[in-house]
């Protein structure tokens, strides 16, 4: 048994499905203990890449040393994060986090983004070191197979552990078994047993930090505080989130908000009510004070659903008028053919994003203007439309104003609130004119001009005040790039590899792939709801779709401008085709629509990436560029911020025409080292 794991192919496949694994764990845990870095994912996304990549150039040389350095970085990370109050602060007002408590970060932290990123790119460069070696030790094709193979194992592996709701110490466990199964594809040493006590540290430091009981949802770490005479409170990831308050009328209310539009329509009875976000169940529990009589109850956390039902004061989710569902609130919309009286956005802000490679939230496809439409379509025609959350700056509550007056075709009602963590506002818009009770509460609609640009579904940005990249994160991109630059320099100087040796054109193709992943992610998550099962269905699409090009390359060798005009097309045709015209029913023929128009670009570059590695005369060359081009790809993605996502597929259609020129033998393009191109 043994002896067979030490084959390369047994190899490839264990060192790649563990590389996923420490991504994914990453990705999960990093943003979960250093507070706002949740809100930066996708640099958590490109450190991985640049690691693996320079791990690969670094195994050329590094890949048979005799002690191997990830063990030590890993507890280096891991105790570094749990060991040190990490912060990230952000001054500006052209976008918000919410949670972001600026007089509790220290200055200092500025440099929180960048020593992470550092320290993940460090981590995976050393678990890939021998990755390089096993590229090149079989034919390219089966090399990228069993790659592939392997990272769909890490990937079904930690989905498996988030399905049953477990906590980090068994993340680091499973962890600390496939890192057993690599040490026994070399000869055990005195080294083996010093990294075995580096692994069972870092696993007894993640013990000690979910000491505190602390549970773990597919999207947050929830803490429930519950402090003597007072409210139970629940905070993700380290930030206070929501309360679970007992229902208390008039101006003695902690949070008035929840009762503003019962306090509106004093003698008006909502039959049937939908309260999209419902979390711990205050908002419900107000809607059944209030004598609503059937009430459909949408969350997209079901940790945070199974909360409420235990501890709320309340207890509104034992009520038999109240239905409960795990979904995610735009899906529920467009799958039900109900019409409500009332409909409630209750404070559906989170604090954390949709995938590791989009800056999509969770709730931001529930707060556009084709979602308020989805909203003003399924009311009855006296049906009123309620939002209200801690909007933090005037332009935010002007630009969802002037999103509700464009929809609705007349000005919302608006309340504005003084509380202690930020102004609140309570909204309310409906087709009819809403004969309200205090006049007197109400602000002033904002002048047209004064509104921002709407959130849509191709930009959908609430959080943005204008069309633009902020500050911090172009230095945040520089200091990537700056050190992604550096990094690949010093890693091809200790392996002596020369600047020819790095491909072009599978660095193209890296940089094209990974923003046209994100892309159709984006959309995927429009058309099917931004729950975390949605984003494993589409990467186990994508994944399929890699396997399948693998197959149809191994056994046929299609033209070269056959495949780049297939990808051509099909690009094309999901740019002139808008997501909006997907949107339809039933939901198996929106699912299958929406694969063929979303992910027929991914198969066709898949296609184009595997007829070249086929070819390649040096792999671990070859798929280092790519990675490093992937990570340049996640640069290139916050593009969507000006543009949208729509025409990333231009940037993406560019990419490929340049990779394509790069795998030519036209002289002044030809990336010859690395491809045996056929004839342009």
């Amino acid at each position: 048994m043994v002896q067979a794991l030490r084959g390369p192919g047994w190899r490839l496949v264990l060192t790649s499905a563990t590389l996923l694994f420490v991504e994914l764990v990453f990705l999960r845990w990093i943003p979960a203990n250093v507070t706002y870095i949740g809100f930066f994912s996708n640099f958590l996304l490109m450190a991985s890449f640049l690691g693996i990549g320079v791990g690969i150039l670094l195994g050329r040389r590094l890949a048979d040393l005799a002690w191997s350095p990830f063990p030590a970085l890993l507890l280096l990370i891991v105790g570094l994060i749990l060991g040190a109050k990490l912060d990230v602060q952000i001054r500006a007002s052209n976008e918000i986090f919410f949670g972001l408590a600026e007089s509790s970060a220290a200055d200092t932290n500025f440099l929180v983004l960048p020593l992470v990123f550092v320290l993940v790119a460090a981590v995976m460069a050393a678990l890939a070191l021998p990755l390089g070696s096993l590229l090149r030790s079989m034919p390219p094709l089966r090399a990228y197979a069993l790659d592939i193979v392997g990272s769909i194992g890490g990937i079904a592996l930690f989905t498996g552990l988030s399905v049953v709701s477990s906590q980090p110490p068994v993340w680091f466990g499973v962890l600390a078994l496939l890192l057993g199964g690599l040490a026994l594809t070399r000869p055990l040493t005195l080294f083996s047993a010093i990294n075995a006590a580096f692994v069972v540290a870092t696993c007894a430091l993640a013990i000690g930090a979910t000491a505190s009981g602390d549970l773990w949802s597919p999207y947050y770490r929830i803490t429930v505080l519950r402090p003597a005479g007072s409210d139970a409170t629940i905070s993700v990831n380290g930030i206070p989130h929501q309360a679970m308050h007992a229902v208390q009328m008039g101006p003695s209310a902690t949070e008035p908000f929840y009762d503003q539009i019962y306090q509106w329509f004093p003698g008006r009875r909502f039959g049937h009510a939908l309260v999209v976000g419902a979390g711990s169940g205050t908002d419900t529990a107000y809607a059944l004070a209030n004598k609503v009589e059937a009430i459909d109850a949408v969350e997209i956390d079901p940790r945070i659903l199974e909360l409420g039902e235990r501890e709320h004061p309340d207890r509104p989710y034992s009520d038999p008028r109240v239905h409960e569902y795990v979904d995610d609130g735009r899906a529920f919309l467009r799958s039900s053919a109900q019409r409500y009286d009332l409909i409630v956005f209750a404070l559906p802000d989170s604090l954390t994003l949709v995938s590791t490679s989009a800056n999509v939230r969770l709730e931001s496809f529930l707060f556009t203007r084709e979602a308020f439409v989805s909203a003003r379509d399924h009311l009855t025609p006296n049906g009123v439309f309620v939002l209200y959350n801690y909007y933090r700056q005037p332009w935010l509550l002007a630009k969802i104003e002037g999103m509700l007056a464009d929809v609705f075709q007349t000005d919302p009602l608006v309340r504005r609130y003084d509380a202690p963590i930020g102004s609140a506002a309570v909204l309310a818009a409906s087709a009819t004119d809403l004969p309200v009770s205090g006049q007197a509460s109400l602000l002033s609609p904002a002048s047209p001009s004064d509104r921002p640009a709407a959130a849509t579904d191709d930009w959908p940005f609430l959080y943005l005040r204008d069309r633009v990249i902020a500050p911090y994160y172009i230095l945040a991109l520089a200091f990537v790039l700056l050190v992604a630059g550096v990094a690949t320099v010093l890693a091809a100087r200790v392996v002596s590899a020369p600047v020819a040796a790095f491909s072009p054109h599978f660095f193209l193709l890296g940089a094209a792939f990974l923003l046209l992943e994100t892309r159709s992610l984006t959309i995927f998550s429009l058309l099917f709801g931004t729950t975390w099962t949605v984003n494993a269905m589409a990467f186990a699409a994508i994944l399929a779709s890699v396997l399948l090009a693998i197959g149809v390359n191994a056994v046929t060798k299609p033209p070269r401008l056959v495949l780049y005009s297939g990808l051509g097309v099909t690009l094309l045709l999901a740019y002139v085709l808008p997501p909006s015209a997907l949107l339809f029913d039933p939901a198996w023929l929106r699912y299958l629509a929406a694969a063929v128009i979303a992910f027929a670009p991914v198969f066709f570059a898949n296609l184009v990436f595997t007829a070249s590695f086929r070819d390649t005369k040096t792999a671990d060359m070859a798929f280092a560029s790519n990675l490093i081009g992937a990570m340049i790809g996640g640069v290139l993605e916050y593009a969507a911020l000006l543009t949208g996502y729509q025409a990333l597929l231009i940037i993406v259609a560019a990419l490929y025409a340049a990779a394509y020129l790069a795998g030519s033998r036209v002289r002044l393009f030809a990336d010859r080292r690395l491809v045996t191109a056929e004839p342009a």
